[in-house]
């Protein structure tokens, strides 16, 4: 079950300004929500699993899009 798209690098600069500006207005939460749209680096995902678990990784909320184009879907459920 694909969580999250996959996104261009134009797609995903769109996000990251659009985050910022929300900063700006003192918008935390509502930045952090639309942040965690893009996908989450492979490696990142990787080095959370190994070191925090899967659990913690699944609860944070990321598009994990990436991470299963990466290393597969069943990545994510062992």
């Amino acid at each position: 079950m694909p969580q999250g798209k996959l996104m261009t690098l134009d797609e995903k600069l769109d996000i990251g300004i659009k985050a910022i500006e929300l900063k700006k207005q003192g918008k935390f939460e509502e930045a952090m929500r639309l942040s965690k749209t893009r996908p989450m680096p492979p490696f990142m995902a990787k080095l959370i699993k190994d070191h925090v678990g899967l659990d913690t990784l699944l609860s944070m909320g990321w598009n994990m899009a990436e991470v299963e184009a990466e290393y597969g879907p069943e990545y994510l459920s062992r």
